[in-house]
């Protein structure tokens, strides 16, 4: 298992790294495969929050939309850290975190990304009339943008949390 920062792990000191741990296999597997992501926030009243929402990888940043009045932008605004994570139960389970700040931009109507992050999770047939409503029914979306400063492949062949992969060098330099 990995044990210093390497193949699978980096952060905002270097920014080559990150690309690295998302050009992984196991991490292209999942940005590939998993169409929804958990995106982690800080709210107004200062809670955290966490939501499930649709994404496109674009193979630097993710792409997120939603209404302008969503409380997710305000709350981005106003603090624009967050962290992400992409996971299947396995096993073994894989896990993509990643943390970073979002950048936002309103625009005016449907995003073909939007779109395209929504259709990840439709039935083909079911595509042409969920464009059309949402298209009827969202006159400007807000873009969330987020680009990796830091990341880590959790896949229990290879890496593991740092606590279990320090008890594990704990365990063997004591030979256990």
């Amino acid at each position: 298992m990995h044990t210093a920062l390497g193949a699978a792990d980096c952060d905002l000191m270097t920014l080559q790294p990150c690309q690295q741990v998302m050009a992984l296999p196991i991490a292209q597997q999942l940005l590939r495969e998993e169409p929804i992501l958990h995106l982690s926030y800080t709210g107004r009243d200062g809670g955290p929050r966490v939501i499930p929402i649709g994404y496109v990888w674009d193979g630097a940043s993710f792409q997120m939309w939603t209404i302008p009045a969503s409380p997710k932008v305000s709350a981005l605004q106003a603090d624009p850290r967050v962290a992400i994570t992409i996971d299947i139960p396995g096993p073994p389970p894989r896990v993509l975190l990643v943390r970073g700040r979002a950048t936002l931009m309103t625009v005016d109507g449907v995003p073909d990304g939007y779109l395209e992050a929504s259709h990840r999770t439709l039935p083909p047939e079911a595509q042409a009339d969920f464009d059309a409503q949402v298209r009827a029914l969202y006159e400007q979306m807000t873009a969330i943008t987020v680009t990796p400063e830091w990341a880590r492949l959790l896949d229990f062949e290879t890496t593991a949390p740092s606590a279990v992969e320090k008890l594990i060098r704990e365990r063997t330099a004591a030979g256990q």
